[in-house]
């Protein structure tokens, strides 16, 4: 007998109860990091997000794209300019950005999904006023450009589309009042949207475990425990608007959000379907 096989059959049995748990729940993915420049990852990303799909999940995927645009930014010899670890944001750089997100890693993704069997469709926060934003200076008060963030959310395209069978790929470009294009960050937007949306999980793919403190790392946290690790001197970098922002989720109706590394391959359904799990997972309460 074939005991690779056998083991399939396993973890098929362990997904049953997760699947009919999840299924017709909707689950916010926010996909960034190392993940998007790796072509492997990529298509195992996509694949997974499918089956999501094909089992009755409602998933929402939420992509920034940094590293892309600060590449493009060089390639036409402007140097990226950061403020308190902010993108400073001019009408060029803006440009540049709307063209990289929108125009490439979107359309690359929603691609990818499609001919994975999904049916997924590209979207701007700027489509059907998804995002309303307003601008923001950094936290030293300094003008960061066209650089915005999340003060509403609509979801009535995001529901229609669900509703009408479609995977929903969300670029991180909103429009202020005054109908200035903005660049918001994709964290706090996917959790906006995870909010909005009520979702059941709101997963963050990062580039590294989970969160860490004391040099552990942090499975399974509640509000309290979350918001004492903001101060904690391990908690720095991308982690710490992660954290920020899966607290202000939690407590604005999302069930639980997950941290996890999306370098490791299938950690999507890792997450979801094994009875281990993987990463840092924060709940109102422990459960």
């Amino acid at each position: 007998m074939d005991k690779k096989k056998i083991e399939q059959a396993k973890l098929l049995t362990e997904a049953l109860p997760y699947i009919r748990r999840f299924k017709g729940q909707t689950i916010v993915i926010k996909y960034g990091g190392s993940i998007m420049l790796d072509e492997k990852l990529k298509n195992i990303f996509a694949s997974d997000i499918s089956l999501l799909k094909l089992v009755g999940i409602n998933p929402v995927v939420v992509h920034g794209g940094g590293k892309e645009i600060s590449r493009w930014m060089e390639k036409i010899g402007k140097t990226p300019k950061f403020i308190d670890g902010m993108r400073y944001t001019d009408s060029e750089t803006m440009e540049i950005t709307e063209m990289v997100l929108s125009g490439k890693l979107n359309n690359e993704l929603v691609s990818l999904i499609n001919d994975k069997g999904g049916n997924a469709v590209g979207i701007s926060g700027k489509d059907s006023n998804l995002f309303s934003a307003v601008k923001i200076k950094s936290n030293s008060g300094e003008d960061l450009g066209q650089v915005g963030e999340v003060k509403d959310c609509n979801t009535k395209l995001i529901n229609s589309l669900v509703s009408d069978g479609y995977i929903p790929v969300v670029t991180c470009i909103a429009e202020s009042m005054e109908g200035e294009t903005l660049n918001i960050n994709a964290d706090h937007a996917a959790s906006t949207l995870g909010s909005a949306l009520k979702a059941l999980k709101l997963l963050y793919l990062t580039d590294v475990d989970g969160l860490k403190a004391d040099g552990k790392l942090q499975k399974n946290l509640n509000v309290l425990e979350a918001e004492k690790l903001l101060e904690h001197p391990d908690v720095q970098g991308g982690m710490l608007p992660k954290l920020k922002y899966s607290i202000e989720a939690i407590k604005s109706g999302v069930d639980h959000v997950q941290m996890i590394n999306g370098t490791v391959e299938h950690a999507v359904l890792l997450e979801l379907f094994t009875d281990l799990g993987i990463g840092t997972k924060l709940s109102y309460n422990k459960r």
